[in-house]
């Protein structure tokens, strides 16, 4: 994590009035950010037909961007030069820079969101692709970097991993005919606790070091919001000879991250929550500079690379139309990609880029902490641990979560609760058993919005 730890907010004795939220919103470098996005109007988000977004009526709160998050005004935009390049100039679009258009020729296309998306990684141009899905480009990164021997095979992993990481683990396993029972360490924290502290993954890690292969955690972990000290684990991991891989599909545009200075080894992110390049988006992935190298020190006809499952389109545009089956390796993360990827998905995922172009994450994460930690200030206040229906299960130290804030309910209340903050035209999510999950954006939500969702929230639980 940064260096300086951010200290939280203080807030005066008025913060609870709707006044003092409007106060905040006011002064927001970055309100002007939310007009970059079609908010949905509470009447869409009844209606059970198809329609046009409606702008006129009174816009919904949407504290679902951990999820999903909103379309950019960009995303249009971007989408119809796509669609015009390829209705006006069809296959020349691979290899022609249009005036007047967003988008760069279709064989650079990845690289213009690998460019920007490094940015938001901490990452060198180099070390980034813009290729297809989460779970699909863990498993590529997985085959490369997953290399299990008979002393060394365990893979140390949360202890509630997103179910596909769970799957995707779990299947490298069995391909290499290994019993995830003998293989798979899951971490967790103490009894009663949800919060996994840094020293007991420490601990995890000392005591598995010698038959341990890799490391692979949530950069946040998504049912309790909870921000891993991405750096610190890193560099502890690797000291004891692991490879280490991060799975940021809730960091990505939400924490800040560093990448390549902490030398992580791999990530592979989504692009679709925090990063709002729409349902299923193009995703992305991160391999450290040292492990994209390709050698040809013996010959041009020879070159020497880390082993990965390979791909037409990883090899290098140079002698990409060759033909001649001589797989020449792009180096960077580029090598890694398979496929030629889905121009219409670039467009989608290079719209959302240029909203984040305008901005930095450090920038965003300022706002974040005070989002976040004003939402906290507004449930906790004025009750006790012993009458409050609820608990948030999120760390309360900001330097150890994201924008997101989990609050796990009491027995019987979460459908109650979730159907009140729906009629309310309040957008969040639900984890079973008991878990809503509110995650104020800093690109598009506001201080007003959070006071509005803790008014309606403490009547729900009032019902």
């Amino acid at each position: 994590m940064p260096s300086l730890a951010p200290s939280k907010p203080a807030f005066p004795e008025n913060a609870a009035t709707k006044e003092y939220a409007i106060s905040l919103d006011t002064e927001d470098p970055l309100a002007t950010f939310r007009e970059k996005f079609i908010i949905p109007s509470k009447a869409n988000i009844a209606c059970q037909k198809l329609a046009k977004p409606d702008l006129s009526s009174e816009p919904c709160i949407y504290f679902c961007g951990n999820s999903l998050g909103l379309q950019p005004k960009a995303t249009a935009r971007y989408l119809e030069a796509q669609l015009d390049t390829w209705s006006s100039i069809g296959v020349c679009g691979h290899f022609t820079d249009l005036q007047d258009s967003p988008l760069k020729q279709w064989q650079l296309l990845a690289e213009q969101a690998a460019e920007s998306m490094s940015k938001i990684v901490g990452a060198d141009p180099e070390e980034v692709a813009a290729m297809g899905t989460l779970t699909t480009n863990l498993h590529l990164l997985l085959a490369s970097f997953y290399k299990p021997t008979a002393t060394k095979h365990q893979i140390l992993m949360d202890w509630k991993a997103f179910p596909s990481d769970h799957y995707a683990i779990e299947s490298h396993l069995a391909w290499h005919g290994l019993d995830p029972k003998q293989s798979m360490v899951l971490m967790g924290p103490d009894e009663d606790e949800y919060e996994i502290s840094t020293e007991k993954i420490l601990s995890y890690i000392d005591k598995h070091a010698e038959d341990a292969a890799l490391l692979l955690l949530p950069g946040i972990q998504y049912y309790t919001g909870q921000l891993f000290d991405i750096q610190k684990i890193t560099e502890y991991a690797k000291s004891r000879n692991l490879v280490v891989g991060w799975d940021l599909a809730h960091a990505y545009g939400n924490a800040e991250l560093k990448l390549h200075e902490w030398e992580v080894d791999f990530a592979a992110w989504c692009t679709y929550k925090y990063g709002n390049a729409g349902p299923g988006a193009m995703a992305g992935l991160f391999v450290h500079e040292k492990h994209g190298q390709v050698d040809y020190s013996e010959g041009e006809d020879a070159p020497k690379f880390r082993h990965r499952l390979t791909g037409w389109y990883g090899g290098d545009r140079s002698v990409r139309f060759k033909m001649d089956n001589s797989f020449k390796p792009t180096p960077g993360a580029g090598g890694f990609q398979v496929s030629n990827p889905s121009a219409i998905d670039l467009a989608s995922l290079c719209a959302a880029l240029s909203v984040f172009d305008e901005t930095s994450v450090s920038e965003l994460r300022q706002k974040s902490l005070k989002l976040t930690a004003y939402l906290e200030y507004l449930l906790l206040k004025d009750t006790t641990d012993k009458t409050r229906p609820f608990q948030i299960i999120t760390p309360s130290d900001p330097e150890a979560r994201g924008a997101q804030l989990s609050l796990l309910l009491r027995p019987g209340l979460l459908q109650k609760v979730s159907q009140r903050l729906q009629d309310a035209g309040i957008i969040c999510d639900k984890r079973e058993p008991g878990v809503v999950r509110v995650a104020p954006v800093p690109l598009y939500n506001t201080f007003s919005e959070v006071w509005t969702f803790v008014e309606e929230f403490r009547a729900a639980l009032e019902m």
